[in-house]
């Protein structure tokens, strides 16, 4: 699925996501959403979520 679509992303939905810090190389962070960040419907570099362990990034891939 499309992490660039808000309605594809719901809290407790496993991800892949970029930190800030890993945006130059792409390092994929896993983990479980708990917040959604992003209000707007969508977003071409990913919906920026917060993960259970309190890591924000943008969403890459939906698992």
């Amino acid at each position: 699925m499309n992490g660039t679509i808000r309605s594809n992303i719901n809290p407790g939905t496993n991800v892949a996501i970029v930190l800030k810090k890993d945006q130059r190389s792409g390092t994929l962070t896993y983990g479980t959403v708990k917040d959604i960040l992003t209000k707007s419907p969508s977003h071409p570099h990913g919906i920026k979520v917060r993960l259970t362990d309190g890591q924000i990034g943008r969403v890459k891939e939906i698992h």
